[in-house]
């Protein structure tokens, strides 16, 4: 993809299928640490008028609010009841919770949850992570992003995805925290030790890998499924928490899901090669699903355009609203955002946190954040330009934009 830049064992944005028939491997490098780290995007009823003057109230309750940063607590001070429920389905047992409507779950990837059988197949050492973390953001790249509809490029799929010029957005970016963290660190050291038995040779242990058809392939696929139902049952109380600070800055409003999909993740998958259809398990790697008009595991809200591909650029940059094309041909997968142009080392070299603050708040951004210091990790200038990011997947077929949009306010980890 063209927002790729090194990463563990793969690539981010590297996207790579394996033929589960003929033997194909599912190797945990090829999902990264972070499972179902992901996107989803929120509109709302909200001009941007209408947050201007309220937009400081705005972005220090959502500080407040919302734990950020690492061992920050989260929002559901769940049991291991609770915590069971979440890894085998996800996004629903927090809606079930009391943290959302089942309308939210109409509008996510596999309907907000993979079947997971949970079983031994994730430590006690990832559910002790996992367990005081439900509802948090995070840190690094992690953010809520508060945007505004900048530009609408296809008026029909924008009005199919509740999309207009001067609306209100807010982006949530976050995942599986320390539990996948967890279970990819798990599974990368089972897969190690097995591999002889595998007769698997590797030119770098990064690259762990086991048959999908096998003992150690079907227990990490397990456990990876229940780490994406934590991702996005993270999200969905993120999305909660979103509602109660909108609510209570601005009084009551509609705010709903467009769509929220994961760009870690691994998948059996039907598709062609070669003249023939065949069952593949694809890896995505900092790489999004993208599905076109017609596909069968469209939502139905979504089936006749296609779906939503959500694509942050970076701290201070414009993101993107694409849609699936029916001429992918890399698996219908697109690119995750904008991709880094340096390290986290060298982006701290590029200036200041404190001046980095106040240079985006004269552009009319705002930023919260837990650790003013290692802002510069995040600046735009670490990143790639996501326009030309954007147009070399229009150019190659992956996907089309369908909207532009702007940051007016950031709350980072």
């Amino acid at each position: 993809m063209p927002d790729v830049h090194w990463g563990y064992g793969f690539p981010i944005g590297g996207v790579a299928a394996t033929n589960v028939e003929r033997g194909g491997v599912v190797s945990p490098g090829g999902v990264g640490f972070d499972i179902s780290c992901g996107i989803r995007l929120l509109s709302t009823t909200f001009d941007e008028g209408d947050i201007q003057p309220r937009l400081t109230r705005l972005m220090t309750t959502l500080k407040r609010d919302v734990p950020a940063g690492g061992g920050r607590g989260g929002i559901w001070r769940a049991n291991d009841r609770d915590l069971r429920r979440v890894l085998e389905h996800g996004a629903r047992a927090a809606v079930e919770a009391g943290y959302g409507f089942t309308e939210d779950l109409e509008r996510c990837e596999d309907g907000g949850w993979l079947p997971a059988g949970v079983g031994d197949a994730v430590s006690e050492r990832a559910k002790a992570r996992g367990i005081g973390e439900l509802g948090s953001l995070g840190s690094g790249n992690h953010f809520i992003e508060l945007q505004i509809v900048d530009r609408i490029l296809d008026p029909q799929v924008a009005q199919r995805f509740g999309l207009r010029e001067g609306q209100v957005t807010a982006m949530i970016h976050t995942g599986s925290r320390g539990l996948g963290h967890q279970i990819c660190s798990d599974h990368v050291r089972e897969m190690l030790k097995a591999l002889e038995s595998y007769h698997i040779e590797l030119p770098d242990p990064q690259l762990a890998a086991a048959p999908v058809r096998s003992t150690h392939g079907e227990r990490y696929l397990s456990a990876m499924a229940a780490a994406a139902n934590f991702g996005r049952a993270n999200r969905q109380l993120l999305t909660w928490a979103v509602r109660r600070v909108f609510e209570a800055a601005l009084g009551r409003g509609q705010i709903s899901v467009v769509y929220d999909v994961s760009h870690n993740l691994a998948k059996l998958e039907s598709h062609q090669v070669g003249g023939s259809r065949v069952e593949l398990c694809v890896h995505r790697k900092g790489a999004t699903r993208a599905l076109p008009a017609g596909h069968p595991d469209l939502p139905g809200v979504y089936s006749e355009v296609g779906q939503p591909v959500l694509v942050p650029g970076s701290m201070g940059t414009a993101s993107y609203v694409l849609v699936g094309e029916s001429s992918n041909d890399a698996f219908f997968s697109t690119c995750h955002g904008a991709g880094r142009a340096m390290s986290r080392h060298a982006a701290m070299r590029t200036g200041d946190g404190v001046e980095l603050r106040r240079s985006l708040q004269r552009q009319g951004i705002l930023v919260e954040t837990r650790s003013v210091a290692s802002l510069p990790e995040e600046s735009p200038e670490a990143y790639k330009d996501v326009d030309e990011v954007v147009r070399a997947c229009e150019g190659a077929g992956l996907s089309r934009p369908v909207a532009r949009l702007r940051p007016v306010g950031v709350l980072k980890g």
